[in-house]
C-alpha cells in the first residue's frame, strides 16, 4: 500500500506528512488530537541516515511536545548491508534509534508501530516492535529473516525449516504468526482510523508481548524463562 494511501485511511482528519529520500515526517489529527508521525516507505533499508532521521525526529517531539503521541509507519527490507555502513558501525546508530523510542516511552509518550507493508529483520526490530504496542494490516510482510537465506545460515535444510513452520510460528513469516508470539498486538483489517484511536487509547505502559505470546500459544517459554532470570527460581514448564 502507497503511504498517501494510508495515511488518508488513518487519518480523516488530515495530515501534514512529508517524504524525503524514503522518510516519511510529519504531523496529523487523531480523534482531535496532533500526533507525531515518522516512518520509512518504499521498501528501504535501514542504513545509519534514516536511523539518524528517525532518532532526531523522535527526540524532537520529546523536546518541543511532552506527552505527545508517536506513530511510526513501518515499510523496510531492513538493515541496509552495505560495508560503508558496517564500517561506519550501524549497530550503534540502530541501537541509538532504539534507545530514542525507549527515551519516548519513559517520557510519557505512547508509541505506536503500524506494519503496512514490509518490516524484516533489525529495521523492524528498532522501530515498530520496540513501540509501546505494534500493528500490521493483513497484507503486510513480516519475517527475521527468509527460510532460504536461515536454511544457508542454520544448515538446517530448508524443507525442515518449511515443516517446522507450519506448527512453529518463530520460523514462520506473516502478521498471523507475529500475533501469536505476542510482537503484534492486533491486526488492522478495517476502519483504520478508528483502530489508531483505540490503540492511542489502549497501549499498554508495561510490555505484555511474552506474556501475549505465552497465552497465544506462540511463545510458550518466553516469560517464564525471563522470570527465572530476575528471580533466580527454576523454570516453571509451560
Amino acid at each position: 500500500m502507497e503511504w498517501q494511501t494510508l495515511a488518508a485511511q488513518l487519518f480523516p482528519g488530515g495530515f501534514e506528512i512529508g517524504e524525503r529520500d524514503n522518510f516519511l515526517s510529519g504531523s496529523a489529527q487523531v480523534a482531535g488530537r496532533t500526533v507525531d508521525v515518522i516512518g520509512t516507505t518504499g521498501h528501504v533499508p535501514i542504513g545509519i541516515e534514516i536511523a539518524l532521521a528517525q532518532a532526531r525526529a523522535i527526540l524532537k517531539t520529546v523536546q518541543d511536545h511532552p506527552g505527545r503521541p508517536i506513530l511510526i509507519l513501518v515499510d523496510t527490507v531492513g538493515q541496509r548491508l552495505r560495508h560503508r555502513d558496517e564500517m561506519l558501525g550501524i549497530n550503534s546508530y540502530m541501537a541509538h534509534l532504539g534507545k530514542c523510542v525507549d527515551l519516548a516511552r519513559r517520557k510519557g509518550h505512547t508509541v505506536v508501530g503500524l506494519v503496512y507493508d514490509q518490516a524484516l529483520s533489525g529495521g523492524f526490530i528498532t522501530s515498530g516492535l520496540i513501540a509501546s504496542a505494534c500493528f500490521a494490516l493483513p497484507q503486510a510482510t513480516i519475517r527475521v529473516m527468509g527460510l532460504p537465506a536461515m536454511a544457508r545460515i542454520t544448515k538446517v535444510p530448508e524443507e525442515r525449516l518449511t515443516e517446522l513452520a507450519k506448527d512453529n510460528p518463530v520460523f514462520a513469516p506473516g502478521p498471523e504468526n507475529y500475533l501469536r508470539m505476542g510482537g503484534l498486538h492486533g491486526i488492522w483489517e478495517q476502519d483504520l482510523a478508528g483502530e489508531l484511536a483505540r490503540a492511542l487509547e489502549a497501549s499498554p505502559v508495561e510490555d505484555l508481548r511474552m506474556a501475549l505470546g505465552r497465552e497465544r500459544g506462540g511463545r510458550l517459554m518466553a516469560q517464564p524463562v525471563a522470570e527465572a532470570v530476575r528471580t533466580g527460581s527454576h523454570v516453571r514448564p509451560a
